[in-house]
C-alpha cells in the first residue's frame, strides 16, 4: 500500500533506516517480470468497448492522489467491476532489489495477500493490482473481489493480467505493482514513475488464481474470463 503522506524529510529518513536495515541478501532472484503485454487472445479494444458507459455502484467516488478531487467511480458489469484511472507503483511486499526502503520512501514488507508460501507477494516480478480497502464508499469483498482475483489492467492498446494483490488506501485508487507498471511500457520507479490517467482496471467477479504467485496461471484464467465477459456484456 502506498501512502502519500510523508513529508520530505520523514521520506528521507525513513529511505536512510531502511538502507541500513537492508539485508545484505536482498537481492532479485532472477525472477523476470513479464516481458510483454499483450496477453492471452482478447485484444485490448475489445475490452475496452465493453467499458465505455459506467453503471455506478460504488457509494462514493475515489480520488487518485492524496491532492485530486474525487472523481473515479467503480462500475459494475455482468461479471466484473471496473474503474479508469491512474497508475501509481506498489513496490510492498518483499524486499529486493527494486523494491526497498531506499527505492520507495513509502514501502513496506508486507502485502494484504500472500504468497502460498506465506510470504508477501513480491512486486517487482508479479503482476498485482490494489484496490481500496473496505469503506463507506465500496466494499471489495461484497462486490466478488477478493485476493488473487483475475485483473485485466489495460493501457496503451496493451492487455495485462494481473491479480488483487494488495490494498491501500480508502480514499485512493489507481495502484498496481512494480511488474504490472514495467510490462505495460509505464515507468514502474516507485517514488517518480507510473501515469496520470488512461488504465482501465477490470476485475473480474468471484475469480481467484491458485498459487496466487503464478503469473501463467492469472493469463491462463484472465483470457477465459475475458472471453466470458464480452459474451455476457
Amino acid at each position: 500500500m502506498r501512502t502519500r503522506t510523508l513529508t520530505l524529510a520523514a521520506a528521507a529518513g525513513a529511505a536512510l533506516l531502511a538502507t541500513a536495515a537492508l539485508p545484505a541478501t536482498a537481492s532479485p532472484s532472477g525472477t523476470k517480470a513479464p516481458a510483454s503485454a499483450q496477453e492471452g487472445s482478447v485484444s485490448a479494444a475489445s475490452l475496452l468497448a465493453k467499458v465505455t458507459s459506467c453503471s455506478q455502484i460504488s457509494n462514493g467516488k475515489y480520488k487518485t492522489d492524496d491532492e485530486t478531487s474525487a472523481t473515479i467511480p467503480v462500475c459494475g458489469k455482468n461479471g466484473a467491476v471496473f474503474w479508469k484511472a491512474d497508475m501509481d507503483i506498489d513496490c510492498d511486499g518483499q524486499v529486493t532489489g527494486k523494491c526497498n526502503g531506499t527505492t520507495d520512501p513509502w514501502f513496506q514488507d508486507d502485502t494484504a495477500f500472500h504468497q502460498s508460501d506465506g510470504k508477501p507477494l513480491r512486486a517487482d516480478s508479479l503482476p498485482y493490482v490494489v484496490v481500496p480497502s473496505s469503506s463507506s464508499i465500496w466494499n471489495y469483498a461484497s462486490a466478488g473481489i477478493k485476493g488473487g482475483g483475475v485483473v485485466a489492467v489495460i493501457y496503451n492498446n496493451k492487455v495485462e493480467y494481473a491479480v488483487v494483490g494488495d490494498t491501500g488506501p480508502t480514499k485512493i485508487i489507481g495502484e498496481a505493482s512494480y511488474a504490472t507498471a514495467q510490462a505495460l511500457g509505464i515507468d514502474p520507479d516507485p517514488e517518480t514513475g507510473g501515469t496520470d490517467s488512461g488504465v482501465t482496471y477490470i476485475l473480474f467477479k468471484n475469480s481467484q488464481v491458485s498459487p496466487i504467485e503464478s503469473h501463467s496461471a492469472a493469463v491462463s484464467l484472465g483470457d477465459s474470463l475475458a472471453k466470458q465477459f464480452l459474451q455476457n456484456n
